[in-house]
């Protein structure tokens, strides 16, 4: 199966948000709540999502602070 990257716009779910910065859920949502990772959007009564451009400056900052 052929899978393709985000575009810097638009928003992930969260299965794709961990295909990219693999961490559990538990560690996903605790991150959220403690501010360490970007807070979703709501799209609908049951729908959370992501900014593409936060998972992309996270994994940035995160990569650079691990490279210095």
């Amino acid at each position: 199966m052929y899978q393709t990257l985000p575009t810097a716009c638009g928003f992930l779910r969260l299965p794709q948000v961990l295909s990219l910065y693999p961490v559990s859920k538990s560690t996903w949502w605790k991150g959220v709540a403690e501010g360490r990772y970007p807070k979703p959007v709501k799209l609908g009564e049951r729908a959370t999502a992501w900014r593409t451009e936060d998972i992309f400056d996270l994994i940035e900052a995160t990569t650079t602070k691990d490279a210095a």
